[in-house]
């Protein structure tokens, strides 16, 4: 196999019948041995009977479905975790990333890249206070990580076998997969595209859940929350020694002290909402940490026409349950 296209599907049964089309009309040219594979995450629509549809006609369309939803990025996880293909084109099914972009991605793999991810250089369709918000976090991820994780990008993208090996290598459970491509290194490159508005439906990515998603990416690459809860801490503390020299001075020294709740009110509050937020700080880090000790599987899969037990023992481990 050289080619596997992952898809994860979320209540997408208006963009399923055109991605399949225009997926065909973009690979049946390049000649190459390919596979589909979607991955339904718990859609309530017609999403997988379409998929069922498909794969009744075309023996190159794979499916997983899981038992409920787990989220996008274990929905692409999944389809890492049975890809066959020797590269692997990871693309949205709402039609804002362009299938006919993926014949120069390959090209460029096949220059000697290991990476190559599509990067936005406009995003139509989308409210401006999206967009500021997803340049914001992009270029505030960049700033405080220890690893280059290249902005307005998001999952589209292709790699090679040897990243998804070591993708299958990441057994963390908060994934954020664009950061753990960037973190594996290799050599990657980008091409730029215009991002077109959705063809259909409705987003599944709600605002809820793309501060989960920008938490994940932070906590799991960088600890500058935890230090700047350290600094903050050493801050106030620091304000607080000259509150009280200057408590100390006014009472003893010039006698101007009146006793009043206002100061010990505003200390207080100061004090404690610092502290709140420090401790908010590593709950989100423990959290984490509790997640991974459990072990628990990364997904349960209802239902696959790909044959589970075939898969490499590595690949289950890392979180297959059938």
């Amino acid at each position: 196999m050289e080619l596997s296209v992952i898809i994860p599907i979320y209540n997408e049964e208006a963009n399923i019948a055109a991605l399949y089309d225009r997926l065909r009309g973009v690979l049946d040219p390049m000649g190459l041995r390919y596979e589909f594979i979607f991955i339904n995450d718990g859609s309530r629509d017609q999403s997988l009977a379409l998929i069922h549809t498909l794969a009744s006609r075309d023996p190159r369309v794979r499916y997983i479905d899981f038992s409920r939803n787990f989220g996008h990025q274990i929905a692409v996880s999944a389809g890492l975790d049975l890809a066959a293909g020797e590269a692997v084109v990871i693309i949205d099914a709402d039609l804002q990333d362009p299938p006919e972009l993926i014949p120069q991605l390959y090209q460029k793999l096949k220059e000697g890249f290991e990476v190559v991810y599509a990067k936005r250089r406009s995003r139509q369709g989308e409210s401006a206070a999206k967009k500021l918000t997803a340049k914001l976090f992009y270029r505030l991820l960049a700033s405080i990580t220890n690893i280059s994780i290249p902005v307005d990008t998001g999952d589209f993208r292709i790699i090679s076998r040897k990243v998804v090996d070591a993708l299958k290598q990441m057994p963390e459970q908060n994934k954020f997969i664009r950061g753990q491509i960037s973190w594996i290194g290799y050599r990657q490159t980008y091409l730029e595209y215009d991002r077109a508005e959705r063809a259909g439906g409705e987003t599944g990515y709600t605002y809820r859940k793309m501060i989960r998603l920008a938490l994940d990416g932070i906590t799991g690459f960088s600890d500058a929350p935890l230090k700047a809860a350290t600094i903050s801490g050493f801050l106030v503390s620091a304000i607080a020694f000259l509150v009280m020299l200057y408590t100390l001075y006014a009472r003893f020294e010039t006698q101007d002290y009146e006793p009043g709740w206002a100061s010990l009110m505003i200390s207080i509050l100061f004090l404690g909402g610092v502290q709140l937020i420090a401790v908010g700080i590593i709950g989100e880090y423990i959290a984490r940490l509790s997640t991974n000790v459990r072990q628990r599987p990364l997904y349960i899969i209802s239902d696959t026409n790909i044959p589970v037990e075939s898969v490499p023992q590595p690949v289950q481990q890392s979180g297959v349950a059938h």
